[in-house]
């Protein structure tokens, strides 16, 4: 398998750091994030935690944030690429990152990474889900100008909820024939590149 962690001078840089924490406290910071990896636009710790985590882990403000991050990050990685726990381990001593603390993320993410990579297939990516579907057919027969026409076009609905919201946004899209036939080619592939996943 690629590597899911590249040596960036960053990573670099948060290796030491985490080289030099306790295994024991480490094991716990991680079991931490992992539990609240899922929850978007949610802090890991609040400040006041983290200002007790720089005292208890010896690190600056600087080095703990890039502790967390770089943490997070590696298990985010874990989730997007659903890695082997024995192959993670490989992979963060590939980073020098110690035998013991690569360890603690294997152990940690055989026993949570499952149920974290279930709770991820439940995320929504995009802002808003579409709730429902609605239609009409518009027919324009004459205008002053011309008294025989026929230009038809049709008016979907779109019906959105924000996952946050209990109210629906809709959205209006007129499409004239040609309009609404490039429309539903280009959904056509989108069901095509979805069915080819599953």
């Amino acid at each position: 398998m690629a590597s899911i962690i590249k040596e960036t001078q960053s990573i670099k840089e948060a290796v030491s750091f985490i080289n030099t924490i306790d295994v024991n406290k480490f094991s716990r910071l991680i079991s931490r994030i992992i539990q609240k990896l899922h929850l978007k636009g949610e802090r890991t710790f609040s400040e006041e935690e983290e200002e007790k985590l720089q005292s208890a882990l010896s690190l600056d403000k600087r080095a703990l944030g890039l502790v967390l991050e770089t943490s997070a990050f590696i298990l985010e990685q874990s989730v997007y690429h659903n890695v082997k726990p024995a192959s993670l381990k490989q992979q963060l001593e590939s980073v020098h990152l110690n035998p013991d603390k690569a360890e603690v993320f294997s152990q940690t993410w055989a026993s949570a990474g499952p149920e974290l990579v279930e709770k991820q297939k439940h995320n929504i990516f995009a802002p808003k889900r579409l709730e429902y579907v609605g239609w009409q057919l518009n027919l324009l027969m004459a205008q002053s100008s011309q008294t025989k026409m026929k230009d038809p076009s049709a008016v979907l609905q779109l019906g959105l909820r924000s996952e946050d919201s209990e109210a629906q946004e809709n959205v209006f899209v007129e499409f004239n024939h040609q309009e609404l036939l490039d429309f539903y080619n280009k959904l056509e592939i989108v069901q095509g590149q979805l069915d080819s996943l599953t």
